[in-house]
């Protein structure tokens, strides 16, 4: 890759960085591409040497910050070595994770947008929560429930934020990330002793 070449490669990459924090922070119909070149220091007239419109910039975008929190999601997981699946339960629904949407898991803020969005929309969002659904039900020793306990379990995180995000009162919010923390923490140690 030529010098000319490999620096579009890392301006486009730059962009979608951008407008991936921004459709999670914002949603996927505020970010315009004007704001955005301005924010990544381009031109709005330089665009569409990267993108072929707006919607295919939000697109990749939304790409982007789904497929980004799969790392995070793995690191939080290895985060307790004595229970995985708690330290995944912690470090999602932490206080710092609800605070900043626009770093924080794009099924949260993404959620609604895929669900009126295109084909291909759909397509990355279904992607990333089977990745994440593979991810919690390799946490779990009984192969045969796995995948129904990390069904639960994601909703629950996802839900969860969304709704610590969208009420008004810090202290309700606070609650709801505790208790539901502590009831998935709880029904993972039943669950495992149970199979005891």
């Amino acid at each position: 890759m030529g010098h000319s070449q490999a620096e579009k490669a890392a301006t486009r990459a730059r962009v979608l960085r951008l407008a991936s924090r921004k459709i999670r922070a914002e949603g996927v119909t505020r970010p315009g591409v004007a704001d955005l070149m301005n924010e990544a220091g381009l031109t709005h007239g330089g665009f569409y040497k990267h993108f072929d419109s707006r919607d295919d910039l939000i697109a990749q975008a939304a790409a982007v910050a789904l497929t980004e929190g799969t790392s995070k999601m793995e690191r939080a997981a290895r985060r307790n070595e004595q229970d995985a699946r708690a330290g995944l339960i912690d470090a999602y629904l932490a206080k710092q994770h609800r605070d900043a949407p626009g770093t924080g898991c794009a099924l949260v803020s993404l959620g609604a947008s895929a669900g009126r969005g295109d084909q291909h929309f759909k397509e990355a969002y279904e992607q990333q929560v089977g990745t994440y659904l593979d991810l919690i039900a390799g946490l779990d020793d009984d192969a045969d429930d796995a995948r129904a306990e990390a069904m639960l379990t994601l909703s629950a995180l996802v839900g969860a934020v969304l709704m610590s995000r969208a009420v008004a009162d810090k202290g309700f919010s606070d609650e709801l990330l505790e208790t539901v923390a502590e009831r998935l923490k709880q029904q993972g140690s039943q669950t495992s002793s149970g199979r005891a």
